[in-house]
């Protein structure tokens, strides 16, 4: 963060303003003070632990202190300003308004991340992705994966640092916290084909975490997007993977938006369509008709591509039993699951049951 910024903004301020303000370092040394003679040297009054989570003004010796925001765990720079009166306090908290606006806007002007962070939320205009990258001298065409990481159970701070130690090209790869569960990676790729890279990139994640912080994950995978613009699309899409793994793939730790396949599209559907579906499909009896022991022997039966001979030998049954067990499914459903069609008819339902579920388990 260039002095200059703030001193720009002292320079602003003086005139109206009859005491001695500025900005220091986390060590207490003078970066910008509208008394040129303090720049470079050390406040003695400046004690870090006194203003750790402070958010509002503190007097200390001479001077009254207050941090700027900062997008880590600890603050870079604090505004001071002369004396320790209500006034000091009151022009105090005021710079610092002043101070943060001018470093923020700062930080968005040139810091790549936070372009990044802009484009996969929609915050950017796409005719201004284009002006802002060539002012950042951002490579706009490289091919890009988008991995979200969330925190599952508990949650920590530490995660956005470990996860960006993965990563140390910050001019190419960009790690960027979302919120207290979720972080992004937007990682530049040598081409458009590297599914198996990007998947041992994400056990690398899912790997760290777990054992430097005891922290368990999901991680959804984007397509590859071959130009910024489409970053936001990309980031959606990691955020489908692990919406839709999560009701289809609970198993997964790491799900790939290429490979949801029908579960994709069923998790599109609008629930209307979905029940009416399910009444369509189960005229003479509802799935619900079916016990567990059914339901498992169904799902083995699909495991084992509708190969009876195979299924009953994982199960542990004779031949002849599964024949009459799938026979007791065609009477109640109408489906008999050895056809094909009837088959896939009864696949897509049980998903779509599945997603229905989820929904109704979302809502308790």
């Amino acid at each position: 963060m260039s002095s200059r910024i703030f001193q720009g903004v002292i320079t602003q301020m003086k005139d109206a303003v009859d005491r001695t303000i500025g900005v220091v370092d986390d060590q207490g040394y003078v970066v910008a003070s509208s008394e040129l003679a303090l720049i470079g040297s050390r406040l003695d009054d400046f004690h870090v632990y006194e203003l750790e989570g402070a958010e509002h003004p503190v007097s200390s010796g001479s001077r009254t202190y207050k941090p700027l925001v900062s997008s880590g765990s600890s603050f870079d720079f604090t505004a001071f300003t002369e004396g320790t009166d209500a006034l000091a306090r009151t022009v105090c908290a005021v710079a610092a308004v002043a101070f943060n606006e001018a470093k923020n806007n700062y930080e968005e002007k040139h810091n790549k991340a936070a372009f990044v962070k802009n484009i996969i939320s929609d915050n950017i205009l796409p005719g201004d992705v284009y002006v802002r990258a060539k002012e950042l001298h951002f490579v706009t065409d490289e091919p890009r994966s988008v991995l979200l990481v969330r925190q599952m159970e508990n949650s920590d701070v530490a995660a956005v640092e470990l996860i960006q130690r993965l990563f140390p090209d910050r001019q190419k790869d960009f790690v960027i916290n979302i919120n207290e569960s979720d972080v992004v990676v937007v990682k530049a790729l040598p081409s458009a084909d590297c599914n198996e890279e990007i998947h041992k990139i994400a056990l690398g994640i899912e790997k760290a975490l777990h054992d430097e912080l005891g922290i368990k994950c999901v991680i959804g995978i984007s397509t590859v997007a071959h130009h910024l613009r489409e970053l936001a699309d990309r980031y959606k899409e990691a955020q489908v993977a692990i919406d839709v793994g999560r009701v289809f793939e609970s198993d997964k730790t790491i799900i790939n938006y290429e490979n949801l396949g029908l579960g994709r599209i069923i998790y599109q559907l609008p629930t209307t369509l979905c029940e009416m579906f399910l009444r369509e499909v189960f005229k003479k009896n509802p799935i619900e008709t079916l016990d567990e022991d059914t339901l498992e022997t169904i799902n083995r039966f699909f495991e084992n591509n509708l190969n009876v001979s195979e299924t009953s030998r994982k199960l542990y049954v004779h031949r002849n039993t599964l024949v009459y067990r799938l026979e007791k499914i065609k009477k109640i459903t109408g489906l008999d699951l050895r056809e094909f069609d009837h088959a896939i008819v009864f696949k897509v339902a049980m998903m779509v049951k599945m997603y229905l579920d989820s929904l109704n388990n979302t809502k308790f």
